[in-house]
This record gives structure tokens, C-alpha cells and sequence, in this order.
């Protein structure tokens, strides 16, 4: 077969290309070295339950969460401030309850919240089973009080099978009910996001940039001293240097701590790109500002936490840091809100 010389000429010209653009490729690329992604490699999912009992109790415990039932005007459940499609919080600045009030605090996500033991953004519920009843009978959350949520729940007679089911010899009380919500809750797990499969091994599922990022994550810019494991929170409390006036946090449980005022739990960084605005307050609009304010360091006091200070970030650093941030999310998933029993 004849071949026109200038095929041959086209040909060499696309390989030579094609090496010479993977050259720059690899020349472009970041080093990451293995050891430091270790920490943040995901366990193992936890097998559902075996047994028929823990399997009544995840589904009641999913039934409820979904429910308004347990708010005094029927208008809101568990899932109006932890929308699965909010990635489990709700996209206000602050969360809305009952009768359609602002409260103090935003709702914050119930993402990988099976690896935390302190509950609210001031560490005061020492359970996730210990949140149901103090949402449900906030007076500016659900407000309903537990022997009201208690008698609704038994004038439903589909509730009353199921709590008996998956409470035999207790049925339905208080406990049972938030022990079957923390049951569903806790379920509530990460999904395999690009720098999941990086820790994996595929060296091109995140960006060289975002690489950069996360050096300057854990070394520079310091967050992974907060942001740390493979949920990307340490679950302890800090005074980052944003909040102000009576708005103390964990303080107003320790009034006699200074280092303890101004201080708010370390949320996870799960799906962080999606859950503006931020901070407990929901006082910053977008991670841009999040990263200036941390490259600033906050309102300088004797609270502040040690670990908070300027942090000489260039333009460029921070677009970095934001590049490995985005590389934390998750697909997109659907979830299925249950039929509710009546």
C-alpha cells in the first residue's frame, strides 16, 4: 500500500505533539507524597443492620426524620434544616423554624456526624440522640412539647406498629423516638468525592493546583490542624475570631473560661463547596471571603484560638486552597423521601 509522504509528516507531528504535551504534563504536575494522604484515607462503610430489630429502628428512625408531624403547626421536620439535597443542611445563613422565624444559629450539615461525641455548634448535646427532643421542643425550632410529640405519635396507628416493632417490651417513648432518629442519622455518610479517589491512587482525579492546595492545607495555611482525619474535623471547639458581642458559644456553657468564649465547633469539610454561606452565623457569603478572613486572622483577643493568624496567603495561594476544597464533594445522588405512615 502507498502512503502519501505528507500523512507520514501529519502523523509524526500529532505523536510529537502528544509526547511532548504529556512531557508538560508531568513536568506541571505536584508531587504529593503518599504518607501525607494516609490520614485522610475513609474507612470502611458500617454494614446496615443484621438483625430485624436495628432494621425497624433505621427505617422508623428515617419515617420521623422526614415527618412535620413533630412540629407544632405541622410545617417543618428533621429534613427542612438537613435537606439531603442541600447536602444535609439548608442554605440559609440561619435556620428557620416553626412559625417561620430566623434562629440564632445555622443548621449545620449532618454529614459523617457518626464521628463526632459533641452536638451543636456549642458542644451541648452530648449525643446525636440528645438533639431530637431539644429541636423538637426549641420554642424557636419545632416547638413541640415531648408529651405532645409523645400523644400525636400514639394517634397514629401506623407509628404505633412500627415503634413496637423496633422497640419490643419499650414501644413508643421518648427514647425510642430519639434513639431511632440517631439510628437514620447516623447513616448519613460522605460519598466518594475526587480527592477520595486521589487518596485511592488515581494521581489524575484532582488538579495540580488543587494539589497545591492540599500542601498548603497541611502545611502554610494550617487548616488540617482543626480540619483534620478523613471527615476533615477534629470536633472541638475554637474561637476562630469572628463572632462577637453576647454571641459566646461554647463560653456561655464554661462562663469561666477565656479561651473558651467566642469558641464554635470545627465543622467537617465534606461537600464544603455546596453548603454557603458559612460559619455558625452564616456570616460569610462564599469561600473566597472564608479563605481571607482565616489569611487575616480574625478579630485579635485573648479568646482567639493560637492557631488563628495572618497567614501572608498570595492571590494565587488562595485560588489554590479553594481548587482543593472543591475536590471534597461528592456526585450528586438522589435520595427517597418515604411514604409516611398515617
Amino acid at each position: 500500500m502507498a502512503v502519501h509522504a505528507n500523512s507520514v509528516a501529519a502523523g509524526l507531528c500529532v505523536l510529537l505533539m502528544s509526547v511532548a504535551g504529556a512531557r508538560a504534563g508531568v513536568a506541571g504536575d505536584v508531587e504529593v507524597p503518599r504518607s501525607a494522604l494516609e490520614a485522610f484515607r475513609p474507612p470502611a462503610l458500617p454494614p446496615p443492620p443484621a438483625d430485624a430489630t436495628g432494621r425497624a429502628r433505621l427505617q422508623l428512625g428515617r419515617l420521623l426524620f422526614f415527618d412535620p408531624i413533630l412540629s407544632r403547626d405541622s410545617a417543618m421536620s428533621c429534613a427542612t434544616c438537613h435537606n439531603p439535597g442541600l447536602s444535609w443542611s439548608n442554605g440559609l445563613p440561619r435556620a428557620v423554624g416553626d412559625a417561620g422565624h430566623a434562629m440564632a444559629l445555622r443548621a449545620p450539615t449532618l454529614i459523617d456526624i457518626a464521628e463526632i461525641d459533641r452536638f451543636g455548634w456549642d458542644g451541648k448535646y452530648p449525643s446525636a440522640a440528645a438533639v431530637t427532643f431539644g429541636a423538637i421542643t426549641g420554642h424557636a425550632n419545632m416547638n413541640l412539647t415531648e408529651a405532645e410529640a409523645i400523644d400525636r405519635l400514639k394517634h397514629n396507628s401506623g407509628y404505633v406498629a412500627l415503634f413496637q416493632a423496633a422497640f419490643p417490651g419499650q414501644g413508643l417513648t421518648p427514647s425510642s423516638v430519639s434513639e431511632s432518629v440517631a439510628a437514620f442519622e447516623n447513616t448519613i455518610v460522605s460519598g466518594i468525592s475526587p480527592f477520595d479517589r486521589f487518596v485511592a491512587g488515581n494521581r489524575t482525579a484532582i488538579s495540580p493546583e488543587a494539589k497545591k492546595g492540599f500542601l498548603l492545607f497541611t502545611g502554610k495555611a494550617g487548616c488540617v490542624q482543626c480540619h483534620s482525619g478523613w471527615a476533615f474535623t477534629d470536633g472541638s471547639f475554637h474561637d476562630i475570631g469572628t463572632a462577637s458581642g453576647t454571641d459566646i458559644g461554647r463560653g456561655r456553657l464554661f462562663p469561666t473560661s477565656r479561651k473558651l468564649k467566642y469558641a464554635f465547633k470545627v465543622p467537617t469539610l465534606r461537600d464544603v463547596a455546596r453548603r454557603a454561606p458559612y460559619m455558625h452565623d452564616g456570616s460569610i457569603p462564599d469561600l473566597p471571603s472564608v479563605i481571607a478572613l482565616y489569611d487575616k486572622g480574625g478579630i485579635d483577643r485573648p479568646s482567639r484560638d493560637p492557631l488563628i493568624h495572618p497567614l501572608g496567603l498570595t492571590e494565587g495561594e488562595r485560588s489554590e486552597l479553594i481548587a482543593f476544597l472543591d475536590t471534597l464533594t461528592e456526585a450528586p445522588h438522589p435520595v427517597t423521601i418515604p411514604i409516611l405512615p398515617r
